[in-house]
């Protein structure tokens, strides 16, 4: 099987003749409907504009609304194409009798361009079983309706592709059917044996086929929808400022180096780099975002571009090709994937500034316009201007792509891409793939819903999202609701914490609880999350009047002295690294939190606490299930009635089950209403194993 359908079998290719129908008559100003209506078909993004994502192995909900005239039987079929032009069928369920709605589950075993259309027909041995059964209990056109059954038997080893075994045992039907020897009961019962029905389901007759559109399926690999994320500045990673002078002495990609294995023993999958290129010279930034830069300050990494070349380039201080290829390998060695800040804008001394001045704003003064997010100014960066010369600045953004993907890099975290044309990522992303369908793009995009959706719609794999800002239960549930709803189809959420432009009140001011909490969420509710370099030490100081760290790092170095979380060291047991990892252990041990789909919110009668829970149909046919219930306000402990859909959790009405907390390794017997106690005087958040026993 080339996709797996869960809960039903695939169904065999259909090798009866197409039934005859007339075509349908076009009418003007809209599309022909179809012999077997087939409506509101989903997940088709846009009406199938663009593609539905997922990866490989994760279920997919099809649905659809499939109806006729009358009240002869209908029914529906899930057509899966695979990459190579294989078609499979699977069956749908009918899960509202009377309503119509079809839906069948899949997943795909292996990446690339699928599709899928859903089919609906008239089923005539539906029609007639249930037909035959209230008439011949009721006699009613009893041989007429048993002939009906027979003549059905054999259309059906006549059409149908059946093995020898099955044909005979048609045939048989068909003969007892006839049989006038017998009761009518016991002749209506050999069509309706059970053993009929099942052949009939698996190869069914099928009239009147009527298809649905065909809509595109992108399957990628796994990391493009599950990841734990560790972000840093190389630059920082073995920076030393000398006490006497207060002069530093930069990190390089060697020193960064010495810093991997740290990062991998947390469980962490993919290492994110802030950009390695040269810093531009002019208009440089000082400390906190001043404009008095001193002759060593190092500049922020995003003002990219000077005499050492742009963005194909690596900084000179942070050493060679030789180097970064060295850290990409040990990265992948140590089972981090590498990902580069991919930051379209360039410093004023940037060779682009002077080879091609068509590619910036001037304004009226003849001045370069600088960029501005009002009253934030950016006097150290120049957008590009994609509308002067298209053609000349996507083929130049294509070629620094390529560079770095040539040097093993295979996601790029994009900064700011609400601040360039969706065409040109639409474009950018689609050709890359095409070549390299491995690399996956994160959008930094903090802007309107529409932006973020569209960005998501066009090709990028992972979105950053306003999980640091939404902090109440209530506006988290509602938040991930909508996440994991119809936006699922095309979005990926990564759910970051705290960012290097990021610290909210939040953070600020809720203590450790807060950054144990806040961590939790992410690596629960999202199937991808990331943190910045120092979540471990709960850096929580911020720039007066910014939600943004104090001395950022994105305008100086940073010396973190990791050596002092080492036993002995003055740090010992302060740091958060333990509780990260116990985080990441639990995720890759519970491959129902790899999932965005299959969240699901439980009540709880405390308006700050949240219960929710994911579940998993595992290979071997077992259940991974994880409830996680968490205390949102980190300022105190709360106690609460929690109420569990145990539908949701794969368990029957009234079953009670072994509550496993992966946090404490303590375990309660639970069943549908439990007492919780969480806070700040505990732990914030219970992650929960469900063992049925």
């Amino acid at each position: 099987m080339t996709a797996q359908a869960i809960g039903r079998q695939a169904l065999p290719r259909p090798h009866q003749p197409a039934t005859p129908i007339r075509l349908p008559r076009v009418v003007a100003g809209q599309r022909p409907i179809g012999r077997i209506p087939v409506q509101d078909v989903k997940p088709a993004v846009d009406g199938g504009r663009f593609p539905t994502k997922s990866v490989v192995h994760e279920d997919i909900v099809f649905t659809a609304t499939v109806f006729r005239e009358g009240h002869d039987a209908v029914n529906a079929t899930l057509v899966i194409v695979d990459p190579d032009g294989r078609e499979e069928p699977v069956s749908m369920t009918c899960t509202n009798p009377g309503l119509d709605l079809w839906m069948a589950e899949v997943s795909a075993d292996r990446p690339g361009q699928w599709s899928y259309r859903i089919e609906g027909w008239s089923d005539p041995y539906g029609t007639w079983s249930h037909d035959a059964e209230i008439k011949v209990a009721a006699d009613v056109d009893t041989e007429l309706m048993l002939e009906e059954g027979a003549l059905l038997m054999e259309r059906a080893v006549a059409e149908l592709r059946f093995d020898r075994s099955s044909r005979r045992a048609l045939t048989d039907a068909a003969a007892t059917l006839r049989d006038q020897d017998l009761a009518a009961a016991t002749r209506l019962d050999a069509g309706l044996a059970e053993g009929v029905r099942c052949l009939l389901h698996h190869q069914p007759l099928r009239d009147m086929v009527s298809p649905s559109a065909t809509y595109p399926w992108l399957v990628e690999r796994e990391l493009a929808l599950t990841g734990a994320w560790y972000e840093i500045f190389p630059r920082s990673e073995g920076a030393k400022q000398d006490p006497k002078t207060g002069d530093w002495t930069t990190g390089t990609f060697r020193t960064a180096m010495e810093r991997l294995p740290a990062i991998a023993d947390m469980g962490f999958d993919v290492l994110y780099l802030t950009p390695v290129h040269p810093i531009g010279e002019v208009n440089r930034k000082g400390p906190n975002n001043t404009l008095n830069a001193g002759p060593k300050d190092p500049g922020s990494p995003y003002a990219i571009g000077s005499k050492d070349g742009g963005h194909d380039a690596l900084h000179p201080d942070l050493g060679t090709w030789a180097d970064f290829d060295a850290l990409v390998a040990e990265s992948e060695r140590l089972g981090m994937a590498v990902a580069l800040d991919l930051a379209l804008q360039c410093a004023p001394d940037h060779p682009w500034v002077t080879e091609h001045p068509e590619w910036f704003t001037m304004r009226a003064d003849g001045t370069i316009a600088y960029a501005e997010n009002p009253p934030k100014k950016y006097q150290d960066i120049y957008p590009l201007n994609f509308d002067n010369d298209p053609d000349g600045i996507y083929a130049e953004v294509r070629r620094v792509v390529q560079v770095w993907i040539d040097h093993g890099v295979t996601i790029f975290r994009v900064d700011n891409p609400h601040t360039k044309p969706v065409e040109f990522w639409q474009w950018l992303i689609s050709d890359v793939a095409k070549a390299h369908p491995e690399v996956i793009w994160l959008a930094e995009a903090f802007t309107r819903p529409a932006m973020m959706h569209t960005l998501a719609k066009v090709g990028f794999q992972q979105s950053y999202t306003y999980y640091a800002w939404r902090n109440e239960a209530e506006e988290l549930r509602e938040y991930c609701e909508e996440l994991a709803g119809d936006a699922a189809a095309y979005m990926r959420p990564s759910f970051w914490p705290t960012t290097h432009d990021i610290l909210t009140p939040y953070m600020q001011y809720g203590g450790p609880t807060a950054w144990r909490l806040r961590a939790a969420l992410a690596a629960t509710l999202a199937p991808t999350y990331g943190i910045y370099a120092g979540y471990e030490l709960m850096e929580h100081v911020a720039r007066p009047g910014a939600e943004e760290q104090l001395n950022n790092e994105k305008y100086e170095f940073k010396d973190r002295h990791w050596e002092l979380d080492e036993p002995g060291g003055l740090r010992e047991g302060q740091s958060l690294a333990p509780y990260l990892t116990m985080l990441n252990e639990i995720r890759r041990a519970h491959p129902a939190l790899h999932w965005m789909r299959n969240l699901h919110f439980h009540e709880v009668e405390d308006e700050t606490m949240l219960v929710f829970s994911k579940r998993r149909v595992l290979p071997d046919g077992s259940d991974d299930v994880i409830i996680v219930v968490a205390a949102t306000d980190p300022h105190s402990t709360r106690e609460s009635w929690m109420h569990l859909d145990l539908e949701a959790l794969g368990l029957a009405d009234g079953e009670s089950f072994t509550a496993h907390d992966l946090v404490t390794d303590s375990s309660w017997r639970w069943s549908e209403h439990n007492w919780i106690r969480l806070g700040r005087d505990t732990e914030p958040v219970h992650i929960v194993h469900v063992r049925r026993s």
